[in-house]
């Protein structure tokens, strides 16, 4: 067989073989939703669409995040994609994975692809000490160019970052509200922008809110599961009663270490996520998390960039997305003996 029947499409669909031939002739009278679901059927039926049916493609972004294996890189990388694919772009996913290509590596690779425009997030411009050369070429030569999570302030372009003040000020308002008074944070390397960023709004909201009374902590290691069990290691041992972490993978692995050594969560200890992902509202306990507004930001780096494509005037510097503290079960009061 050439290809596939309309009563193949139609049962595939959910739909009339009539309504699957309006679609395929591409005739009015079919609702947007309902055309999509005929074209996924296609798609899914292992067949190529017509030529007429085809989405037309107004270019290629390139889309650079460290790993896909943290889940708000993942979720970043599909909305993005989602919402470029909406105007006709394809996206170029590049990783960073240990031992792979480099930033800079692909920035080459994505200019010899004549993209239109390339987004990063979490990447040189978010560590201190990196060289950002590549960047200040993008926007000699007039690439577009957004970057999200870190700030270079010497890259004259719009720059999206999640905001670690409002969330280290919303999470020990939480803790300390609960009776906590020695706070740890768990954080990967300081030269990392958005560490230097959660441990001065630590210390700051502590002086807010606990008026010089409380006692700040902090253990440097890597933004993992691992890394969130030797900081929590190294916390607990100097006497916290709470850990705010600086991603959700480090605040499992935080409950893991602290479940290690007898303790409770959140009875003994409460612990803070960073980031929201998905799937922590079904942990054991549900894990309490600073949500990064990952459409919103994906959405302003989005029309950044096809601002910037299209000639628009762009806003450059960096804008503040506000996080949202999510509270679940592994907060609670502070322990008595803690």
């Amino acid at each position: 067989m050439n290809g596939p029947t309309l009563a193949e499409i139609a049962d595939q669909a959910g739909v009339s073989q009539a309504t699957v031939s309006r679609v395929l002739n591409d005739k009015p009278g079919v609702s947007d939703s309902t055309r999509q679901c005929v074209l996924t059927a296609l798609d899914v039926l292992g067949y190529e669409r017509p030529t007429h049916l085809k989405p037309v493609t107004s270019g290629l972004v390139g889309l650079i995040v460290p790993e896909l294996t943290n889940p708000v890189f993942a979720s970043h990388a599909q909305a993005i994609e989602t919402l470029l694919s909406k105007d006709g772009y394809a996206t170029a996913v590049c990783t960073q994975a240990p031992g792979g290509m480099r930033e800079d590596d692909y920035i080459r690779v994505l200019r010899s692809r004549q993209v239109s425009g390339i987004i990063v997030i979490s990447g040189s411009h978010a560590d201190t000490t990196a060289d950002r050369s590549t960047y200040r070429e993008l926007v000699e030569i007039g690439l577009p160019l957004v970057l999200v999570n870190g700030c270079a302030p010497d890259i004259n372009t719009p720059q999206i970052s999640d905001d670690d003040i409002s969330a280290m000020d919303q999470a020990v308002a939480h803790l300390a509200g609960l009776g906590h008074k020695h706070i740890g944070l768990a954080v990967g390397p300081r030269r990392y922008v958005p560490v230097q960023r959660k441990e001065r709004g630590l210390r700051e909201a502590m002086n807010r809110h606990l008026h010089g009374r409380g006692t700040v902590t902090i253990s440097n290691t890597v933004f993992s599961v691992d890394g969130g069990v030797r900081a929590a290691v190294d916390l607990l041992s100097q006497g916290v009663s709470a850990i705010i972490c600086g991603s959700d993978l480090m605040a499992l692995g935080a409950i893991s270490a602290a479940r290690a050594q007898g303790l409770s969560v959140p009875h003994d200890v409460s612990v803070v996520g960073s980031d929201d992902s998905a799937l922590m509202r079904y942990t054991d306990p549900p894990l309490t998390s600073l949500r990064q507004n990952v459409s919103l930001i994906s959405t302003m780096a989005v029309q950044s960039l096809l601002g910037q494509v299209r000639g628009d005037a762009a806003f450059l510097g960096e804008r503040l997305v506000r996080p949202e503290l999510v509270i679940r079960g592994t907060t609670g009061p502070a322990s008595t003996v803690s």
